[in-house]
Parts: structure tokens; C-alpha cells; sequence
């Protein structure tokens, strides 16, 4: 039987998927600093009304003095750094092409794990991640029909800098994990408290780059009514309730295996984009998405 940790790895991927899809337009309209701003702003304003809601059921007093710091690190290196390189490549390469490169988070997972935390996984397992990453590309770079033209397809700014975005993002996005495992194994600790403190750091981060006269913080246009509540959905389905689940599989998971499993979003995306755009993914993809469940599939049954 699967463990728990594995399934709300799984179910983070889930959330990441769903948010790329919402993200689109909004990141699009206001630009990747001011979109992250608008969303972390709005998620860290949620998790702390929860937060403070449940505190005499443990909320921020469940966090030692101690977690603050790597909860801060953790904070600007993967939602600061990390949220906003892989918007900033999302909106030159659009959401597949970027979801796969941001994909290797997995890979550089697994070899941090390794590393610095001594991890080991299993024959079965280590089968599992390399056909799951396989699936995952697989399902991505060949997963593009040779007549599709979606604006979202397009490629807007020079391609190179949009993949190294989308590799930061991926490399961020791992170092976050591998920072926050020992804040989230320590017992009692409530992850939405946690997440709430990571999202806060990274807004005070944002709006300090904004007050600095960074251009590139600027919007790139006022933001609507529409655009900040698909801002608000966006946070709360891909950086509230993700990001938590990933904290949470952390508790008891792996840095490699939660990052394998969480890995498969881009794969997830694709039945996403056929029911959103209305059109058939590639043969390729198809056979990219049967390698990724078999991958899952032995890992989940290790």
C-alpha cells in the first residue's frame, strides 16, 4: 500500500498542475515579479487567518525559535527566487515547455537527498523515479502537435533565458525541500503555520525589490477585478494547499521521493490543456504519461 506522505505528494503535483493553468493569463497581464507579488500577498493574508483561527490547537506556537530562520531561507530561496524564475520562463515558453524543465526538480532532489542527507531508496524505487522522469519528458517535449499554434505554445523572449529561468526555478525548488526537512520532522510542528511564514518572508522580499525601484518588479499592467481573483485561486490551489501537502509528505518523506512524485505535474497538466484548449495531446504524450504512471506506480507499491 502506498504510504500517506507518497499520496500528498502526489496531490501537491495535483495542485501545481491546476495552478500553471490558471496562471497563465494573470502572469501574463502583470508580469512574473508583479504576479508573484499579488499571489503571495493574497495566499500569506489566508494562511495566516488559519494560522491565527487554530492557534490554540497549535498554529504559529507549535514553531521553536529555532525553525524561524530556515523557514525564512527556505521562503526566499524557493517561493522568492524560485516562484518568480519560473513565471518569468512560464511567459516566454508557456506552461508545458516550462513544466518540464521545471520537472528536474526531481533530479536535483534525489542528488541533494543523497548528498547532503544520506537518503537511500530502493532498487524498485530508483526504477520507479527514472521511468517517471522518462514519462515525464517524454510526455512534454513530445508532447506538442505539429499543427498546434496556441498562443500559449508561442515563444515570447529569447528562449535560451526562458529555459535557465525554468532551471533555477527547478534548482530553488529542491534546495527549499532540502532547507525545510528538519524544521518539518521536528514533532508538532503545524505545517500551514509554516507555510504561512515562508509566503510572508517571500512577500516582505518582494515589496522591499519593489520599494528598491527594480523596474522589472513594476506591473506590466494594472491589474483588474478578474485578474486578481484568478491571482487568489491560483494561490490558494497551487502555493496554499500544494505547498503545504509537499511540507506535510516532508514530515515522514524522503527530499527524493517527494520530489520524484511531486514531479509529475507536468504530465498531470496534459488532460488540463486537452479539456481547456479542446485538443487531443500527441500519441507521444500518451505514451510519456503510461511511463510516468508505471514509474508511480512502483514507487508508490515499494
Amino acid at each position: 500500500m502506498p504510504a500517506a506522505y507518497d499520496l500528498l505528494a502526489l496531490g501537491a503535483a495535483a495542485c501545481w498542475a491546476l495552478g500553471s493553468l490558471i496562471s497563465v493569463g494573470p502572469s501574463r497581464h502583470l508580469g512574473a515579479f508583479a504576479f508573484s507579488r499579488w499571489r503571495m500577498l493574497l495566499v500569506a493574508l489566508m494562511l495566516w487567518t488559519i494560522t491565527l483561527t487554530l492557534a490554540p490547537w497549535g498554529g504559529w506556537r507549535s514553531l521553536p525559535p529555532q525553525s524561524w530562520w530556515p523557514l525564512a531561507l527556505s521562503g526566499l530561496v524557493g517561493i522568492f527566487i524560485g516562484d518568480v524564475a519560473l513565471f518569468a520562463a512560464m511567459n516566454r515558453l508557456g506552461p508545458r515547455r516550462a513544466g518540464v524543465l521545471f520537472a528536474t526538480h526531481a533530479a536535483f532532489s534525489a542528488v541533494l537527498g543523497f548528498v547532503v542527507l544520506g537518503e537511500r531508496i530502493g532498487l524498485q524505487a530508483a526504477l520507479g523515479g527514472v521511468l517517471t522522469l522518462a514519462g515525464v519528458m517524454t510526455a512534454i517535449l513530445l508532447g506538442r502537435r505539429q499543427d498546434d499554434d496556441h498562443a500559449w505554445e508561442a515563444d515570447l523572449g529569447h528562449v535560451g533565458a526562458g529555459v535557465l529561468l525554468a532551471l533555477l526555478a527547478a534548482l530553488c525548488q529542491a534546495l527549499a525541500s532540502l532547507i525545510v526537512k528538519p524544521v518539518m520532522i521536528t514533532p508538532g510542528v503545524d505545517p500551514i503555520a509554516a507555510s504561512a511564514v515562508r509566503v510572508s518572508v517571500a512577500t516582505v522580499a518582494q515589496f522591499v525589490l519593489l520599494a528598491s525601484g527594480f523596474a522589472a518588479a513594476r506591473p506590466t499592467q494594472r491589474p483588474t477585478f478578474a485578474v486578481l481573483v484568478q491571482t487568489g485561486v491560483n494561490g490558494f490551489v497551487a502555493m496554499g494547499l500544494g505547498m503545504t501537502l509537499v511540507l506535510v509528505a516532508l514530515k515522514n518523506g524522503e527530499v527524493s521521493t517527494v520530489g520524484i512524485l511531486s514531479s509529475v505535474s507536468p504530465v498531470l497538466l496534459l488532460p488540463m490543456l486537452w479539456l481547456r484548449l479542446g485538443r487531443l495531446p500527441a500519441p507521444a504524450a500518451w505514451l510519456g504519461a503510461g511511463l510516468t504512471v508505471l514509474g508511480t506506480g512502483l514507487i508508490l507499491l515499494r
